[in-house]
């Protein structure tokens, strides 16, 4: 099974500009990796 990509991952592999909200994401996975922010 492949493994699910983060946030950060995904919004290292697009060549758009890092919006606010990308932003958010990509810190807030750093602060907790793999953490379901919905449940």
């Amino acid at each position: 099974m492949p493994k699910q990509m983060t946030f950060a991952a995904l919004a290292r592999t697009t060549k758009k500009k890092v919006t606010r909200r990308d932003k958010f994401l990509i810190e807030m996975d750093a602060v907790c990796p793999g953490r379901c922010f919905w449940h």
